[in-house]
């Protein structure tokens, strides 16, 4: 088989199993998949995007599966092409988004020969990928020796594949079923000739249809039961008092149902601002993060349980909350393995299995919407009252322009219906999580928490934009986050280009660490060359050198006005503040907090 032929039988696998999104980094060793891949689009089985940077490509098929569920495809030449996907493959891994790595090699035998470009492919993402495989695409005979690879026949490459994905997706083949989505990883080794004769290729990219993987058939993958403890009425222990805690979720569109399910108890939500919106979010508490920074309140209407749903990420006030003596934790954990860094978790629970028991009930009861949702007595209304009065209260005193938290709640004012907001992971997403009292319904805000870093977020909303066109999709983020992945904007004139609205709050530098520990006041002297690293670059002329559109918006007037503008092709809202004054910005904020219900 050459290395072309079997190119066409992995990228036909992978369509079969449903891979319809394919991003290619050009490379000479990975000419045949590329060859592969452009016949399969030209054959109208795949969407291609082609780039020419690997960290910003991996990043794009990050948001390309984010949404949809479904793994999306990244193809790299050898070498460092396949190190720089490494940040993606972390985000995925850590995020449970399935993505699909084939890097191509040359053949195993000519490692540690000192072959150009050439070096230890296998396990080079150790730790971060659910299945990986080491094989040969060549004319030779299988390779015989330690480097684990192989040649395959047509068969072996379906099962590979079938394998990969079914990894990818969560539910790995052969075992106990589980839903743990994430990267996979298939090392490619390839032999010349690369290039085939002539164009088009003389045998199909696919011999059968691809499989129609949805959303929705990746989110009914089997996971265990679990012991459904965290009902009303369901639990071991008696709890009269108890609080929900709703973090980031591996499928956004499970939020409305975990706000349903926590309603449905009674239990007042304390929601950090990822996920999907409904129409209406009964028991969400308005400004629910920074009610926590009201230590007086807290301490007077502390609960006797607290259940984590999903993974926490932002708030401080949050995990002083889960570190309180005396408090039971338990969790509602939507994959195989749950998050507590703070070791607090007695007991975890399916989420699925308990929003399923849950649905059952509420069925056998009434519709969803005739159910009279009961509350936990005077304990719980003070939690409500106490949310309600923080909402006025910041109302009647909002975050001064310009500052982040104005921004924030600008944008998110003027949010179009149905809109998707991603955020980047330092200031602006606090911003949202203690500045915004609602976000619009219909509208959904994402990130990438896995390991909440700032590289490829401009390739991560981008991708997300590409995946769901019939939605206006926006980006809000801080000039260095905007500045790390500026290679995401460079896309050729040939390649699917995104409705995307970015809006980058441009304070100069780190204004994240002027709210951490390096800001004190007594530190002041290291903080800018070491924290603050001022840039100075032009986001304009930055814009302008890549074809995008730009705007600069100095009033909330001007900022809501271009975002009510629905995207149409890629743009760039800058927003211009000093930085110095986010600490006082979030201290007046938490000052209002606790005016409110004192």
């Amino acid at each position: 088989m050459s290395a072309l032929e079997f190119a066409q039988a992995l990228i036909a696998a992978a369509i079969r199993e449903g891979v319809s999104e394919i991003v290619l980094c050009p490379g000479s060793r990975s000419a045949p998949l590329a060859y592969a891949a452009y016949a399969a689009e030209q054959a109208g089985l795949v969407r291609l995007h082609v780039r020419v940077d690997e960290r910003s490509a991996g990043f794009l098929a990050v948001g390309l599966a984010k949404t949809s569920r479904v793994p999306a495809a990244v193809i790299t030449t050898s070498g460092t092409a396949v190190a720089n996907l490494h940040p993606a493959v972390l985000e995925a891994h850590h995020a449970k988004v399935p993505l699909l790595v084939l890097s191509a090699d040359r053949p195993a035998a000519l490692r540690g020969s000192g072959a150009n470009q050439t070096t230890t492919q296998p396990g080079i993402f150790p730790g971060a990928v659910r299945f990986e495989a080491d094989v040969a695409g060549e004319v030779a005979a299988p390779i015989v020796g330690t480097d684990g690879a192989s040649a395959l026949d047509l068969g072996a490459v379906e099962s590979l594949m079938s394998t990969a994905i079914a990894a990818a997706l969560g539910s790995p083949a052969g075992e106990i079923p589980r839903h743990d989505p994430g990267p996979v990883h298939l090392n490619v080794c390839l032999a010349e000739p690369l290039v085939p004769d002539s164009w088009p290729l003389l045998s199909p990219a696919a011999s059968t249809a691809p499989a129609k993987l949805t959303r929705g058939t990746v989110a009914t993958v089997e996971r265990h039961a679990g012991e459904v403890c965290c009902g009303q009425g369901d639990s071991k222990v008696p709890h009269r008092t108890t609080l929900v805690v709703l973090g980031d979720l591996v499928d956004a569109h499970d939020r409305p149902q975990v706000v349903a399910w926590a309603a449905q108890h009674g239990y007042p939500v304390i929601a950090e601002p990822f996920g999907e919106r409904a129409d209406d979010e009964p028991g969400v508490l308005p400004h629910g993060p920074l009610l926590l920074t009201d230590a007086t309140f807290v301490d007077a209407h502390a609960p006797e349980r607290v259940i984590v749903v999903g993974r926490t990420t932002l708030s401080r006030p949050v995990t002083a909350l889960l570190r309180r003596p005396g408090l039971r934790v338990e969790a509602l954990t939507d994959t195989q393995r749950y998050a507590d860094p703070a070791g607090v978790v007695a007991h975890a629970t399916d989420l699925h299995a308990t929003l399923a028991h849950a649905a059952s009930a509420t069925h056998r009861t009434a519709t969803q919407a005739a159910v009279t949702h009961p509350d936990h007595g005077p304990w719980a209304r003070a939690w409500h009252e106490a949310g309600t009065a923080l909402a006025a209260a910041v109302a009647d005193d909002p975050p001064a322009w310009p500052s982040g938290l104005a921004i924030a709640r600008t944008v998110i004012d003027a949010l179009p219906e149905d809109a998707i907001l991603f955020t980047g992971p330092s200031n602006p997403v606090r911003d949202i999580d203690f500045g915004v009292c609602r976000v619009p319904p219909g509208c959904a805000i994402l990130a990438s928490r896995g390991l909440a870093g700032i590289d490829g977020c401009v390739s991560t909303a981008i991708g997300i934009a590409l995946a769901e066109p019939d939605r206006p999709t926006y980006a809000l983020m801080g000039d260095l986050t905007f500045l790390h992945d500026t290679n995401g904007l460079l896309i050729g004139p040939a390649e699917p280009r995104p409705n995307l609205t970015i809006v980058v709050v441009n304070d100069q530098g780190g204004g994240i660490f002027g709210l951490l520990e390096p800001g004190r006041a007594a530190l002041t002297e290291p903080y800018e060359r070491l924290f603050g690293t001022p840039t100075t670059t032009d986001l304009g002329a930055l814009a302008g050198a890549h074809g995008i559109l730009h705007d600069l918006a100095t009033t909330s007037e001007a900022l809501a006005a271009s975002v009510s503008q629905t995207p149409n092709g890629l743009r760039v809202i800058e927003v211009p503040i000093d930085r110095a004054g986010h600490e006082d910005a979030h201290a007046h904020l938490r000052a209002t907090a606790a005016r409110a219900n004192a």
